[in-house]
């Protein structure tokens, strides 16, 4: 009789963490599309979903043998969050990145370069050569940076806008950056453009707060009798230090120092998650006026399906779930399925192929797309 009791009891107890998980997975997945950001904690299922997913799928194997219309849950779960994991999860079995360029295409670039080495210029200055030849190796038309720091000539400076003009063989850029937080007093910190083509116009947007990751911009580029709008964009990060990223890898609540360190970084996501669901409003509203098709790239600092992904990526075709494999993370640290760099195309591009370079050259990886334009 006890027996049975228990049986029961840890039957009831799964089936109710089957039934969470599957909420969960189902918020991760369609949280972004059916919240407006206000409810932040919305945000942070996104995050988990490759893990949820796996739980799911384990329960379905569970309840497979234990008992079969049980398993129903996680199918009908899996089935219903199907398109969106297409997002998170693509299986394109044509999956490959050649180096040689198809005549009509443009061959587009993003990299988070995290200060392109200045800070170890002294300690390690082959990094830097290694990141050249890597942007080289890719060739792209389009190339667009985050966190680059650079200055406006050589005198006295690391990294100095001509060397960058010459080494990567692109004389057109556009960069942005606030003054209020430059570097040092030689070198700029923002986002920077460079391309092969002609910019006819550049547009640097600010928004509230106005801090490092409020600044966004827009490049329109012409390519024979074609113009296009490449946006280059930088979301808020959640602004973790050490002390935080050392804590979640060994997480404790045994004593106030862990729940105020968990409070700590709780209330950082929480502004994270707010903010960059009013920078993805603004830059929606900007992309909406565009009078040309959109090219968007940048550091998201959040992952697909999330509020910013679907808001910014509405209406267009992502390079990675188009033509990746696999979780494809752009982030090298915190967790191995942080998928946070995009590439985003107008519906009239046709994607060819899709890239990302594992190189530990920066804390992220760069990727790049193949785009054909379809007149």
């Amino acid at each position: 009789m006890a027996k049975r009791f228990l049986r029961k009891t840890v039957k009831y107890v799964l089936f109710l963490l089957n039934i969470f998980l599957s909420l969960s997975l189902l918020m991760g997945c369609y949280g972004g599309n059916l919240f407006d950001g206000k409810i932040w904690l919305t945000g942070l299922f996104s995050f988990a979903t490759i893990y949820v997913l796996i739980s799911v799928l384990l329960f379905f194997l569970f309840w497979l043998f234990a008992k079969p219309m049980l398993s129903l849950v996680s199918l009908g779960t899996i089935l219903v969050c199907w398109k969106p994991l297409k997002q998170v999860f693509p299986l394109n079995t044509s999956y490959n990145f050649s180096f040689k360029k198809q005549d009509a295409s443009i061959r587009v670039m993003s990299w988070n370069v995290e200060l392109f080495n200045i800070l170890e210029h002294k300690s390690h200055p082959e990094k830097k050569k290694e990141m050249f030849w890597l942007i080289n190796d890719i060739n792209p038309d389009i190339a667009c940076f985050q966190e680059m720091v650079i200055g406006d000539s050589a005198q006295h400076r690391i990294n100095f806008i001509n060397e960058f003009q010459k080494k990567i063989g692109m004389s057109e850029y556009f960069y942005s950056f606030n003054p209020v937080f430059d570097f040092d007093k030689m070198h700029h910190y923002g986002i920077i453009t460079f391309s092969r083509y002609p910019i006819i116009k550049k547009e640097t947007l600010v928004f509230k707060p106005y801090d490092y990751n409020s600044t966004f911009q827009y490049s329109d580029i012409v390519r024979g009798h074609d113009t296009f709008r490449v946006f280059n964009i930088h979301l808020q990060t959640f602004r973790l230090s050490k002390k935080n990223k050392s804590y979640l890898d060994n997480p404790s609540f045994s004593n106030q120092t862990g729940i105020e360190e968990s409070k700590n970084i709780l209330w950082k996501l929480k502004v994270g998650i707010q903010n960059r669901q009013r920078q993805s409003n603004h830059i929606r509203a900007v992309i909406n006026k565009s009078p040309y098709p959109i090219i968007l790239c940048g550091d998201f600092n959040d992952v697909p399906n999330s509020y910013a992904y679907t808001t910014i990526g509405k209406n267009m075709q992502n390079a990675f779930a188009e033509k990746g494999l696999g979780i494809g993370n752009t982030y090298d640290g915190i967790s191995p399925t942080l998928r946070i760099d995009n590439i985003f195309a107008d519906n009239k591009f046709e994607v060819l192929q899709f890239g990302r370079f594992k190189k530990k050259l920066s804390d992220h990886f760069p990727i790049s797309a193949d785009l054909l334009f379809k007149r």
